[in-house]
C-alpha cells in the first residue's frame, strides 16, 4: 500500500506561528490603513483639547506658564478650584454663584422654548392655513441673521418696553432669558415641525375617532412619539443658553448677575493672568454638557416613529 501524505492546508501550523506583525500585515491594506489614519486624526483632534484643558487645571502657573510644554502635571494641584470656590482664597471669584446664574437662565429658556416650539410646529405640520410654508421660512431665515446684527434692535426694543412698563432691561436674567429664545425658537420650531412631519397621521387620526380632542392627542401619542425630536431641541436650546456670551455681556452689568462665560472672560482679562483657573473654570462649564450628551444618547438616537402603522 502506498501512502498519501496530506500537505498542510493554507491555515494550518503555519498560520498559527505567524506573530503579531505578520498578521497584521496580512490584515491591514490601504483603504483600512487610510480609514484608520484618518480616525485617528479625528479622534486625537476631539480628546486631546479637552485633555489639555483638564490637565491644565491641576498644574501650576509654572507648568502652564512655561516654555517647555508640560503633559501631565506634576501633582493634583487644586489651587484653581480653591480659587473659585472657596470664600477664604484671597482671590475668591465666587464661580458657584455664576454656576447657579446659568442654570437659572438656561434650564427656563429650554423649557419654554420646548414648550413654544412644540405647540407652533404641531399647527405648522398638521393644520392648514394659508401662508403656512412662507411663516416657516420666514422663521428660519431670523436665524440666518448673525446675533449681532439683531441685538441692537432686541436691546432698543425691550428698553421701550422697559420704560413703559417700569422695569429695568439690564441686570435682569428673565428679560435675558427672552433675548435667548430669539435665538432657539426659530431652529426649534423648524427641526419640530420636520418631525412631526414624519409622524403618520393615521395614528392622530385614530386618537380623534376614539374620541381624543386635539390636546388629549397631542399629549397622550404625538409627544411620546416625539421624544427623541423633544431632547434634541432641549439639547440644543440648553447648549446655547448655557454658552452664550454676547447677549449676557450686553444685558449684564452686576458681577453677581455674571454667568459662566461672562465670569470666564473676566478671569481671562485679569491684570494677573491665571490661566490654569481659566482652565478649571472652562473645565466646570464642560462637563455638564458632555454628561447630558452622554446621558440622553439613546434618545437621540431612537427612532420611536418607526413601524407606528403596519403596511
Amino acid at each position: 500500500m502506498s501512502s498519501t501524505t496530506s500537505t498542510p492546508g493554507p491555515h494550518t501550523s503555519s498560520s498559527r506561528n505567524l506573530t503579531f506583525i505578520e498578521h497584521l500585515a496580512r490584515w491591514i491594506t490601504w483603504p483600512r490603513f487610510i480609514s484608520a489614519l484618518a480616525f485617528t486624526f479625528f479622534l486625537t483632534g476631539i480628546l486631546f483639547p479637552f485633555y489639555w484643558m483638564i490637565s491644565s487645571s491641576f498644574k501650576t502657573y509654572a507648568e502652564i506658564g512655561g516654555r517647555q510644554p508640560v503633559y501631565i502635571p506634576g501633582s493634583l494641584n487644586l489651587d484653581a478650584y480653591r480659587e473659585l470656590f472657596d470664600p477664604s482664597n484671597p482671590s475668591f471669584q465666587n464661580f458657584g454663584q455664576s454656576i447657579m446664574n446659568s442654570v437659572k437662565i438656561a434650564v427656563p429658556t429650554s423649557i419654554i422654548a420646548v414648550i413654544l416650539s412644540t405647540l407652533g410646529a404641531y399647527a405648522v405640520a398638521r393644520l392648514r392655513f394659508r401662508g403656512k410654508e412662507f411663516l416657516l421660512n420666514s422663521i428660519l431665515m431670523i436665524y440666518l441673521f448673525p446675533g449681532v446684527l439683531l441685538i441692537i434692535p432686541l436691546f432698543a426694543m425691550l428698553s421701550q418696553i422697559g420704560t413703559r412698563l417700569g422695569f429695568e432691561v439690564q441686570d435682569n436674567l428673565p428679560i435675558l432669558i427672552i433675548t435667548y429664545l430669539a435665538q432657539t425658537l426659530p431652529v426649534a420650531l423648524y427641526m419640530l415641525a420636520n418631525y412631526f412631519r414624519t409622524i403618520p397621521e393615521e395614528i392622530e387620526q385614530a386618537g380623534l375617532i376614539d374620541g381624543c380632542s386635539r390636546m388629549e392627542v397631542i399629549w397622550r401619542i404625538t409627544l411620546p412619539l416625539a421624544i427623541p425630536a423633544l431632547v434634541s431641541v432641549s439639547i440644543y436650546t440648553f447648549m446655547i443658553a448655557w454658552n452664550e456670551f454676547l447677549y449676557a455681556f450686553i444685558f449684564l452689568n452686576d458681577h453677581n448677575l455674571f454667568t459662566m462665560p461672562i465670569k470666564i472672560n473676566t478671569i481671562f482679562n485679569d491684570p494677573s493672568p491665571r490661566p490654569h483657573v481659566v482652565m478649571a473654570a472652562s473645565t466646570i462649564m464642560t462637563l455638564p454638557i458632555v454628561v447630558m450628551f452622554l446621558a440622553l444618547e439613546k434618545f437621540l438616537s431612537e427612532g420611536l416613529t418607526a413601524g407606528g402603522v403596519k403596511g
